[in-house]
């Protein structure tokens, strides 16, 4: 009996660590790059009688973290709404728009501005790290503080630059990510940071990109047809 409960476990699927990977696993519609990017669009109306689990959640959150960052600083944080209460209080600092509370996740995407400094956990954990790599030595310390200072913060401006490209780059991949996995999404920048930030006690080192309301689309509502982009001529310039 011993032997035929190994033989078992040794049969048993391994749970993969990977969060796509893992998603497949569960069920989700594998979509290539190029459909994901297509049928990314930003839904106004959301299903609120279907949720997102905890689970699926942190699939999405552990693939668009996989952007990249200025350093590998990764100066984002999110706050995630679920509570309805919550996300009415957020609401309330957002145009009155129904889809930050209909949604069954609302996120608040957060930009640090002082991400770059040293002494910050995120660019301790971040040096020692390239350094465990060996992408750096523990003798380019030096180098590696001056050169976040001089890129980042010489001027509010370059701080408020750092912080939003990069967690621009993560938003993207968020909204890439929920749609890898069956999800839609609308970002937002419709709201009034002053107030999201009191309503949420958010510290000043943080910038306010964007909201993100995450879930289903209502399938009795009509998506329009995709919004026009520039073509590839007119996305071309020179000024020299």
């Amino acid at each position: 009996m011993a032997g035929f409960r190994y033989h078992l476990k040794r049969l048993a699927p391994a749970v993969s660590k990977n969060p796509v990977k893992r998603a497949m696993e569960e069920g989700a519609e594998a979509m290539d790059f190029k459909e994901v990017v297509e049928n990314r669009r930003a839904v106004n109306y959301f299903d609120t009688q279907r949720d997102i689990s905890e689970d699926q959640l942190k699939q999405m959150v552990e693939i668009a973290a996989k952007a990249p960052s200025s350093f590998n600083l990764q100066p984002w944080n999110l706050i995630v709404l679920r509570d309805h209460q919550d996300k009415l209080r957020l609401q309330k600092h957002a145009w009155d728009q129904p889809k930050v509370s209909e949604a069954p996740v609302t996120m608040i995407v957060l930009a640090d501005m002082d991400g770059w400094q040293p002494g910050h956990p995120v660019m301790e954990k971040d040096f020692a790290e390239l350094v465990k790599i060996g992408m750096l030595q523990e003798s380019q310390r030096e180098w590696f503080e001056n050169g976040c200072k001089n890129l980042y913060g010489t001027s509010d401006a370059r701080k408020v630059a750092f912080a939003c490209k990069n967690a621009g780059f993560f938003g993207m991949n968020l909204m890439l990510a929920a749609k890898s996995l069956g999800f839609d999404s609308h970002p937002m920048d419709g709201f009034d940071i002053d107030g999201v930030k009191e309503a949420f006690s958010i510290p000043d080192n943080y910038w306010v990109p964007m909201l993100l309301a995450v879930g289903y689309f209502r399938k009795d509502k009509t998506l329009l047809p995709p919004k026009w982009r520039k073509s590839y001529e007119e996305l071309l310039v020179r000024f020299d």
